[in-house]
């Protein structure tokens, strides 16, 4: 048996440290520049979320990952929905700007405000940030995402709260779940596949990896109460969870971008 390293790892930092990083940077500081001057204008984050996917697509391209889309025919059939996936790495974001399809809205994590040019984005273009650690100020985010919904922009969330540390899902908070409760509309589960492989949340380095995006079935909303809050965020973690689990399937979707 051949006790010589693997060359891999080895190979996979160097082309993140000397390559993929600065390329990545750059692209990012120059459409985060460009959207902040077109939100001058830009009132509605139409030409923002339009350079945020350029963005999204060039970060998967730069990240050597191919990329595909099942059941993308479910992005189309409610004009409005909460959509909501689990949560593996901080290629995620990217991975779903490239993947849906239309206009919609993030509610991320609060911290994220903070990083220089992902955080002028964030604020300038509309997304929507939320404290989970201090209750008050979780209530009157959620309301204006209800508010959101309701004036037709679909809304996009991390069930998990943060990204996994396993590659395993987390416990989901109830956040999704009334959205879609109180806004009346569908709560559509989507897994993400090859994510945590590609960009660990122990690492900065871009391995190998396929991506997956799976779009599951809307679930339907209309009629139900805030009582059935934490049922329907179980069945959507059993939805996402036994999508995570599905092989590829045997034909192959078109890759995105």
């Amino acid at each position: 048996m051949s006790t010589r390293p693997n060359p891999l790892p080895r190979l996979y930092r160097w082309r993140t440290n000397v390559l993929q990083a600065p390329l990545l940077l750059a692209v990012t500081a120059i459409c985060a520049s460009t959207a902040f001057v077109i939100s001058v204008v830009d009132k509605k984050g139409r030409a923002q979320h339009s350079i945020a996917r350029f963005w999204a697509r060039a970060a998967v391209k730069i990240s050597l990952a191919k990329l595909k889309v099942e059941g993308g025919e479910n992005f189309r059939k409610f004009p409005v929905a909460v959509y909501a996936s689990n949560h593996t790495s901080y290629m995620d974001t990217p991975v779903i700007f490239a993947s849906i399809p239309f206009q919609f809205r993030i509610l991320a994590k609060k911290d994220l405000w903070r990083w220089p040019l992902i955080g002028w984005y964030l604020r300038r273009s509309g997304q929507m940030p939320i404290d989970i650690e201090n209750p008050r100020a979780t209530v009157s985010s959620l309301g204006g995402a209800v508010k959101a919904l309701r004036e037709g922009m679909p809304l996009f969330v991390f069930p998990e709260g943060g990204r996994t540390a396993t590659g395993q899902l987390k416990p989901f908070l109830s956040g999704a779940a009334y959205l879609a409760v109180r806004a009346q509309v569908p709560l559509v589960p989507i897994a993400l596949s090859g994510v945590y492989d590609l960009l660990p949340i122990h690492t900065r380095h871009f391995y190998a990896s396929d991506l997956v995006v799976r779009v599951g079935t809307p679930i339907e909303t209309k009629g139900m109460t805030v009582r059935q809050i934490d049922e329907l965020t179980a069945r959507l973690r059993k939805e996402i969870e036994a999508m995570v689990g599905q092989p590829e399937q045997a034909e192959q979707p078109a890759p995105v971008g």
